[in-house]
């Protein structure tokens, strides 16, 4: 260890110093986006716990979404609008901890129900005569406990090796605490936890996102000699997913590249909005496209909200 190790009880989240004059706004505008995350998502959730017909794997790899959104903005809004009202915006090295680990896995989870969700399309469009020999609720029961449990274990050896590791610093220049970030303060080599986070890459977004564009291929592939009423079809069944998967993805990719940049290059209001962009955008764009194109879900939601039927054609 070097000279300047120490082991420090706090991270100092230095990004919002650079929006200090915008935090009432801020934090008015970021309560009205939590309330909307946890009412659209509660009742996409709801309408499908409720609702025996859409017991099927499709919609309730749905409601694993929205459960995972709830999960994820929950991790990360209590604490930002805590801090965007404080003067001090130091964390505490185990909350620092908890906040990255919940980031992580909620990502990591999100990808991987999208995966397994494009698989679910493909067997429906590829194989409609063994569509439910292929996915049932056994089939689904077990699909939902791997897309959990695997992310959940991977990120928590990121998070503990991380926790070992000597600091030379307590900056972190974000508004919540990232895994990379606290990486890069480490006074000796990262050797290892580069290695466990390309293993964490590799086999949670990587394979995720080759196996999405795979099978979108296989269906493009079945649909081009088909009849335009059944490519409407398939492309009407397909779209939430496909808009679901690209949001996610340029949501995520922004957050890489914030990480692998001098944030005092940009503009820092931006910086932050791009930042929050993968704990923001999927939770607020999954039951909106869900719930408003999907016919099954969005007439069972008008039907609880007690809105007439005309509004449900």
């Amino acid at each position: 260890m070097g000279e300047n190790t120490t082991q420090f009880l706090f991270f100092n989240l230095t990004m919002f110093l650079k929006i200090e004059v915008y935090r009432y706004p801020a934090f008015v505008l970021c309560l009205l986006i939590y309330c909307f995350i946890l009412f659209a998502n509660l009742v996409v959730i709801t309408v499908i716990s409720r609702e025996r017909s859409l017991h099927e794997p499709m919609y309730l790899f749905i409601a694993c979404l929205s459960f995972n959104a709830l999960y994820g903005s929950t991790g990360f809004f209590p604490r930002f609008l805590m801090d965007l009202l404080s003067d001090t915006h130091l964390i505490s090295r185990p909350a620092c901890f908890i906040q990255v680990y919940t980031i992580y896995s909620f990502v990591g989870c999100d990808l991987m129900i999208l995966g397994v969700m494009a698989y679910d399309r493909y067997a429906a469009v590829c194989y409609p005569l063994h569509y439910h020999r292929k996915m049932n609720l056994n089939s689904f029961a077990i699909l939902a406990v791997v897309t959990y449990i695997y992310p959940f274990v991977i990120v928590i050896a990121c998070v503990l090796l991380s926790a070992k590791l000597p600091l030379c610093g307590n900056k972190i220049h974000k508004v919540y605490c990232a895994n990379w970030n606290i990486v890069k303060l480490s006074c000796v080599s990262t050797a290892l936890n580069n290695m466990v986070g390309m293993l964490l890459s590799i086999t949670v977004v990587f394979i995720p996102l080759l196996f999405v564009l795979y099978t979108y291929l296989r269906i493009v592939t079945i649909c081009w000699k088909a009849s335009s009423e059944y490519k409407g079809k398939i492309f009407q069944n397909c779209l939430p997913h496909i808009i679901s998967f690209t949001t996610f993805c340029l949501a995520s990719f922004c957050d890489v590249i914030l990480s692998r940049i001098d944030l005092e290059m940009i503009n820092p209001v931006l910086a932050v909005i791009l930042s929050m962009e993968v704990v923001i955008i999927t939770p607020i764009v999954n039951p909106l496209v869900y719930g408003l194109k999907l016919p099954e879900i969005r007439k069972q939601i008008f039907k609880m909200l007690f809105l007439t039927p005309k509004y449900c054609k």
